[in-house]
């Protein structure tokens, strides 16, 4: 006999339903998974959204104030004495002697002035001068002779008076005459044009030939004559550093055309006054040149040591806060929370600023504050930036 066939594939109705409660469990498990991550994520997301709507700001120490500070300012050189010469009589220049550069010495002659009629003026004069002494011997003589016919009583006491005044008007009028002889001399003898100190000659504005007029006029200078053994430099100096510049502070003085050297100046002189006009107080300083390496007129930064106050504080000048209460720095406390503090500047350093009072050392003051940042705010603080060594390294190992 046949034995019946069996369905070898077929499984029993158990292990179909365990299979399929095993799907729905893993079909669960993985939606409730997606469930959870979704929700985390958008909790991250919200958390971190928070996050970044906190700003982010960087902060800083304020610095102590040295006890010293250097003070760049610019410095105008001039010579110690400088002056045009200018001609006191007219005429035509006919020789000049000395040309720009060349050193003259006080009384020193420069050039000559062809004057004829200054020339004939004092032929004159002198000729009125002799006709004045001529006619004042005749009237003394004369007032003499009346003198003794008064006491004889052959003259009046009128005529007598007559020929005394007319020797008196010609004694005056010999005395005027000498006085126009003594003047018309001068001129004659500022046909010679002389040097008036030691120096040396840096301008000749004239040449032989041309017309010379008496007088300060504007163009009018024949020669311009320097003293260059020392030099006045005078410096500008800022109404907060006024009261530290007195005579005798030292400073160093730098020139362009020199790099690298420096040349020491003594203050001799201030003005005892400020400026109305730009609150700043004019210092003189002066500065030995007798090798002559310095020229009147070139520009100079005059370094000066001021002495400075451990007292005070300086904050860069990104850090300040110009609002209605006044000036205000922003700063961060221990629970990164903002306080606007209200400060009392001090001297204005251009990228830097004293502050007086309203802030302590151990603050940490914003730098760069935004505009919107108000009182209360909360705030984040920028980890420190990575040194310059150390971002350098990670770039190799990478």
């Amino acid at each position: 006999m046949t034995e019946p066939a069996t369905n070898s594939s077929s499984e029993p109705p158990s292990h179909i339903a365990r299979y399929a409660w095993i799907a729905l469990v893993v079909a669960l498990v993985l939606a409730a998974w997606g469930v959870i991550g979704r929700v985390h994520a958008r909790s991250e997301l919200a958390k971190e959204t928070g996050t970044e709507a906190i700003p982010q700001v960087t902060t800083l120490r304020p610095d102590r104030s040295p006890a010293s500070e250097e003070l760049v300012l610019p410095g105008s050189v001039q010579a110690f004495i400088e002056a045009p010469i200018y001609a006191r009589t007219s005429g035509y220049l006919k020789i000049w002697y000395t040309d720009i550069g060349s050193p003259v010495k006080k009384g020193q002659l420069l050039a000559e002035i062809d004057s004829p009629e200054v020339d004939q003026q004092y032929s004159q004069a002198q000729a009125d001068l002799g006709t004045a002494q001529a006619n004042s011997q005749l009237a003394i003589s004369t007032n003499e002779r009346w003198k003794g016919l008064l006491a004889t009583k052959s003259v009046s006491q009128q005529d007598a008076d007559t020929k005394a005044s007319d020797a008196a008007a010609k004694r005056a009028a010999e005395a005027s005459a000498g006085a126009n002889v003594a003047r018309l001399r001068d001129l004659e003898s500022f046909k010679r044009v002389v040097a008036p100190f030691d120096g040396v000659v840096t301008q000749r504005n004239t040449d032989i030939g041309a017309l010379i007029a008496a007088g300060q006029n504007a163009g009018n200078a024949l020669f311009r004559v320097a003293d260059t053994s020392k030099l006045r430099i005078y410096v500008l100096v800022p109404e907060p550093y006024a009261a530290a510049t007195v005579p005798g502070m030292q400073s160093d003085l730098y020139f362009s055309e020199h790099p690298g050297k420096t040349f020491p100046a003594t203050v001799v002189r201030t003005a005892n006054a400020l400026d109305p006009a730009v609150r700043t107080l004019q210092v003189e300083l002066q500065v030995d040149n007798a090798s002559g390496v310095l020229f009147p007129g070139s520009y100079a930064e005059v370094h000066f040591k001021v002495p400075g106050s451990n007292q005070s504080l300086r904050l860069p000048a990104n850090t300040l806060m110009f609002r209605a209460a006044g000036l205000q720095v922003a700063t961060v406390d221990s629970a990164d929370h903002v306080h606007l503090k209200s400060i009392v500047p001090g001297r204005d350093f251009g990228k830097s600023i004293e502050v007086l009072s309203g802030l302590a050392a151990d603050d940490n003051v914003v730098v760069n504050p935004p505009d919107s940042l108000v009182e209360g705010a909360p705030v984040r603080i920028a980890p420190p930036p990575k040194p310059a060594s150390q971002t350098q390294g990670e770039r190799k190992a990478s």
